[in-house]
Formats: structure tokens, C-alpha cells, sequence
């Protein structure tokens, strides 16, 4: 790596960091695995994605949806570390692999209301999170449904030390001018003058306590048979989810550089990242955006700027560790209640009575799963959803575009010699041409239509416009065709292409249909059929 641009990647690491600083904090507190897992959090992550990653700007660490999935796993493995960690590190070998196998352009392609649905329920898990710290007490323990059924009792038994530091906490980080805050990031404002507050006049105001100094401790797998299916579900939902995280940044800073990242190198950077974070007792990260543009603002282009933010945390971590432990928990929570806010999509909710009602319902369901079920079902759910609906309107775009000759109307052009043929067979013989991919939503509604012909002697099936099929389509296509050749019907398949011919023989209808009744073009099908007939 040149020497080219090396002011700018130390200015870019540098403002990186001091945002980076007060949230990796916030992080590790709401996490429920410390202040100081959360930076080392964000040294880890962001030292590894920068170095093996795919996207040159991009500064990753601890992140919201990241952060509440952790918090999740710590309660529901009642604190017992060492699971924990060994779910962090499964989720880094999991995005090793994705990147590896060549997942990342398909992860990308996760339905829009679905990540809508997602992010805006994890900022409200976010910002439920932070009830407690914010008037003075530990977030209960139980599920998103629990804390805010507690939230009415914690109000009249608010500490009002917390609640004025919460407050200002978030009116800084939400109000702070852009003059002020491109020098000095509004977070690291409120962090400071925060703390220096509550020392000062707010004493009653529970604080982060102490930090321990020092490097962090190794921790190593560990796994039971009782836990391993808990395990490989928390890690699949902390590798998609940071996956999903991470390549959104990337095409964020793809937006703002007009480069071109590497989905798959990113996700074996991140990768490597969450395993390291598992080893030393972090929490996970994935690619932040705000982080992200505010190193590409103040002058980061290389991959350079997120190794120098690292090394930058470091020397916090190693040097301000005692100083930390003054922050009011209020504070924290203050910046992560902007946080949750941001987070929300508000675009998507502005215009919910205008946006498609599949879209709005596929959405709100993935919404109310994420916050009062679990991530992983609300991602599976709220995916199966968008691919039923959308598998659907194109089996219905599809069936609009055969073409049939069924009833003595045909609906294609045909040359004088085809429409001799077909004049002649009568309505003995009926050509049906399909045209794009034929899945099994549409395989179904064609065997129908093709059942419709059973009185026909001879069923020509043009399959010259269809460049795949599916599996569970061609085992559609095999009932049907067994039906009517059962029925003594002939079928003769025209003009199917390689890749179609190879579907078809890995089932019965290859055999059924007979070789000698798939035929190359349209002419030579209508011969055949005409022979069938007179036969």
C-alpha cells in the first residue's frame, strides 16, 4: 500500500474513531456484556473487515441490530460467557463461508420489505432497550413484551438524576449544529459533558463502574450436545444479520466513492473480524454506516483509514479505561435512543397508505415478529412471504403470455405451410408455447390448462422461449404428462434448449413423452402430430 493519501486516512481513521469511541461503549453496555468488550469490539471487527474486506472505506464495529441480537444470546445462555463467545465465533466461520461459497449477491437480494420490516424493528428493540437506563434502573430481564409492560412502574419510580442526563444525552446527539459536529462528533459531546454533569451535580446516576484494564481474555469454543441447536441458530442469525449489515454499508460507500465493492471479500473480512471478536470476549460488529461516511468525509480512501481507527481505539481502550467508568449509564442511553430512532425506517412508514398492500403487510408482520417473536423467524417469515406473493405475479404475468391454439383460436403467428397442417388435424392437435422461466406456480396452472385437453389426441408443448425450469416445476409437468398418456394422448416437446432437456430426463417425462417425440422446431412438431393422428 502506497504512502499516497496517508494525511487523509489518518484524518478519516482518527474522526472514525472519536465517533466510533462513545457508541462502542453504549454497545457493550446495552449488550450486557460490558463497556470494554464493546471497544474491543469495534477494534477487532474493525481492524480484521478493514484488512481482508472488500469495500476500502468502510469502518465496521459494534452496530445496533448487531448489538441487540448479542444482548438476546447473553440472556438467553443466563450469562454463561463461554457460549456466547462460541456463538460469535460460529457466526464468523458462518460469513467466512458465505464469502467463500459466493453468497454475497445473493444475500443482497433479500426483499425490500423485509429489511424495512427488520431495521424498523430492531431501532424499536433498540430504543425499549433503553428505558431502564434511562430512568435509572437495569433493563428487566424477559422478552421486548416484558420490558415494556415494566416501563409504567419504573416511570413513577424514575430516578430524575438519570432521566435530566438521558435527556441531555439525546438532545446533544440530536441537536448538536453541523458547524460544531463536523470538528467534534455530537456522540463524543455527550459523552463528556455528560459525564462531566453528573459528577458534578447528578451523583444519584448509576455509572458504567469500573473497566478492567488491560488486554482482554482468550476464550475458546465451548459446546454440549443440549446447546448446539440454540447455538447454530443464534449463529446463522448473527452471520445474516451482520452479512446483511455489512453489504448495505458497502453499497452506502459504493454510493459516495462511485467504487465498486467486493460482496464476497466483505464478508470474509467481517467474517474474520467476529470469529477474532468471539476469541478475545467482544462484542460482534458489521459495517457502520454513520462511522463509514464520516471517515470517507474527512478524508479516508484506502483500507488504511480502518486500521489506523483501530489502532486509534486501542490506545483509548488502554489509556481512558479508568476515566470511562464515570459515564452515567443515562448518557449511553441517551446516544443509543437516537440511535434506535435513526435506525427506524421512517421513509417506508411516511408512506405506508401509498406503497403496495403486500409490501406494507410483508413489512409490518416482519416488523411485529422482529420485536415481540424473534429475528430469525421474522427474517424467515417475512422472506417466504415476499417469495410466495412474488412467485405468484409472475405465474400469472406468465399464464397472460401463453399462446394456445386451444378452441380453434390461435393467438401466434404461424407460416402458411403450419396453418395448413393445423386446418387439417382439426382440433385433434392443440399447441400450447410458453415463454420465461417456468417455475412451479406456473407449471401448475399449465397442467391444468393442459388437463383441459384431454379429449385431443396429440398435445404439442413449445418450449423454445423457456431458457429453465425448475425441479419442482418438472415434476409438475411429469403428473400431468402421466395423466394424459395414460388418457392415450400423444405429447411432443419442441424446441426445448440444453439445460431444459436435462431437467426434464432427470424425470419420467422424458421416458413418457418418448426421444422421438422431441423435435427442434415448430414445423417439424405439427408433421409429427399430424402423422399421430392419422395413424
Amino acid at each position: 500500500m502506497s504512502n499516497r493519501n496517508l494525511a487523509g486516512d489518518i484524518g478519516g481513521g482518527f474522526a472514525a474513531a472519536a465517533v466510533a469511541l462513545p457508541l462502542a461503549l453504549a454497545f457493550g453496555v446495552a449488550s450486557g456484556l460490558g463497556a470494554l468488550a464493546g471497544i474491543y469490539g469495534a477494534i477487532v471487527v474493525g481492524f480484521f473487515a478493514s484488512a481482508f474486506g472488500g469495500t476500502s472505506v468502510q469502518i465496521s464495529g459494534p452496530t445496533g441490530p448487531m448489538t441487540v441480537v448479542v444482548a438476546t444470546i447473553v440472556s438467553h445462555f443466563s450469562g454463561n460467557l463461554g457460549l456466547v463467545f462460541t456463538v460469535i465465533m460460529l457466526a464468523g466461520v458462518l460469513q467466512i463461508v458465505f464469502g467463500k461459497a459466493g453468497f454475497g449477491q445473493y444475500i443482497k437480494l433479500v426483499p425490500q420489505p423485509v429489511i424495512s420490516g427488520f431495521m424498523t424493528g430492531i431501532g424499536a428493540i433498540v430504543i425499549i432497550l433503553q428505558i431502564g437506563p434511562m430512568l435509572g434502573f437495569d433493563s428487566p430481564q424477559g422478552s421486548n413484551l416484558v420490558k415494556l409492560a415494566a416501563s409504567p412502574a419504573m416511570v413513577l419510580h424514575a430516578n430524575f438524576h438519570a432521566v435530566f442526563l438521558g435527556l441531555f444525552s439525546f438532545i446533544v446527539v440530536s441537536f448538536t449544529p453541523k458547524k460544531i459536529s463536523n470538528y467534534v462528533p455530537s456522540t463524543l459531546l455527550a459523552v463528556v459533558f455528560g459525564t462531566i454533569i453528573g459528577i458534578l451535580f447528578f451523583k444519584q446516576a448509576p455509572v458504567i463502574g469500573e473497566i478492567p484494564s488491560g488486554l482482554p481474555a482468550l476464550y475458546l469454543p465451548s459446546v454440549n450436545l443440549a446447546d448446539l441447536p440454540e447455538i447454530i441458530r443464534f449463529a446463522m442469525l448473527l452471520a445474516f444479520l451482520g452479512s446483511i449489515d455489512s453489504l448495505l454499508t458497502s453499497l452506502a460507500a459504493d454510493s459516495k466513492t462511485k467504487t465498486h465493492h467486493d460482496s464476497n471479500r466483505e464478508l470474509i473480512g467481517q467474517g474474520i473480524g467476529n470469529l477474532s471478536a468471539g476469541l478475545i470476549g467482544a462484542v460482534p460488529g458489521a459495517g457502520a454506516t454513520m462511522r463509514t461516511f464520516v471517515n470517507i468525509a474527512s478524508g479516508g480512501t484506502t483500507r488504511r483509514s480502518g486500521i489506523i481507527h483501530a489502532a486509534f481505539l486501542l490506545i483509548m481502550a488502554l489509556v481512558f479505561a479508568k476515566e470511562a467508568s464515570h459515564i452515567p449509564l443515562a448518557v449511553l442511553g441517551g446516544i443509543l435512543l437516537k440511535v434506535g430512532i435513526d435506525i427506524i425506517d421512517w421513509r417506508t412508514l411516511m408512506r405506508i397508505r401509498k406503497l403496495p398492500r403486500p409490501g406494507v403487510f410483508i413489512m409490518l408482520t416482519t416488523l411485529t415478529l422482529t420485536v415481540f417473536v424473534d429475528l430469525l423467524t421474522a427474517v424467515a417469515a417475512g422472506t417466504v412471504m415476499a417469495s410466495v406473493i412474488f412467485v405468484s405475479k409472475m405465474a400469472d404475468f406468465q399464464m397472460k403470455n401463453i399462446k394456445s391454439s386451444l378452441g380453434g383460436n390461435v393467438a401466434f403467428d404461424l407460416t402458411t405451410e403450419e396453418e395448413n397442417i393445423l386446418d387439417q388435424v382439426g382440433d385433434k392437435v392443440v399447441l400450447l408455447q410458453i415463454e420465461g422461466p417456468l417455475s412451479f406456480a406456473t407449471a401448475r396452472d399449465i397442467t391444468l390448462m393442459m388437463e383441459e385437453t384431454a379429449s385431443n389426441d396429440v398435445l404439442l408443448i413449445d418450449l423454445s422461449r423457456v431458457p429453465f425450469i425448475d425441479s419442482s416445476a418438472a415434476s409438475t409437468l411429469e403428473q400431468a404428462t402421466e395423466r394424459l398418456v395414460a388418457n392415450d394422448d400423444h405429447i411432443i416437446i419442441l424446441g426445448a434448449c440444453d439445460r431444459v432437456l436435462r431437467i426434464l430426463q432427470k424425470t419420467d417425462v422424458f421416458e413418457m413423452v418418448g426421444e422421438g417425440q422431441f423435435v427442434a422446431n415448430r414445423l417439424d412438431a405439427l408433421k409429427l402430430a399430424q402423422k399421430l393422428v392419422n395413424q
